[in-house]
């Protein structure tokens, strides 16, 4: 499987590592008054999806970068790729 990085071009699945769904971006607030239940949830509930899903991807053997990948599980097709730190700020958040 071929990864388009957004910065380095084309790369092999190989030099990355999968973590999981990119909802992880999504931290809870460790101060909410629910804060044990949100980060039940956010460490132990995961959606296991049939088709279209984003993924963060870890270049461990490149630059060392954060990717949130766009993967059809179903075909492994990659419709997009776009650096973490990017959709971590569109959503509001640092990174």
């Amino acid at each position: 499987m071929i990864i388009n990085h957004p910065l380095l071009g084309p790369r092999d699945a190989a030099e990355f590592v999968y973590l999981g769904d990119a909802a992880l971006i999504d931290r809870p607030d460790w101060q909410a008054k629910d804060a044990a239940e949100q980060f039940h949830a956010y460490g132990y509930l995961r959606d296991n999806p049939a088709g279209r899903h984003q993924e963060l991807w870890y270049h461990e053997q490149g630059d060392r970068s954060w990717l949130v990948v766009t993967r059809d599980t179903l075909t492994h097709e990659i419709t997009e790729v776009q650096l973490a730190r990017d959709v971590a700020r569109s959503r509001g958040r640092s990174a």
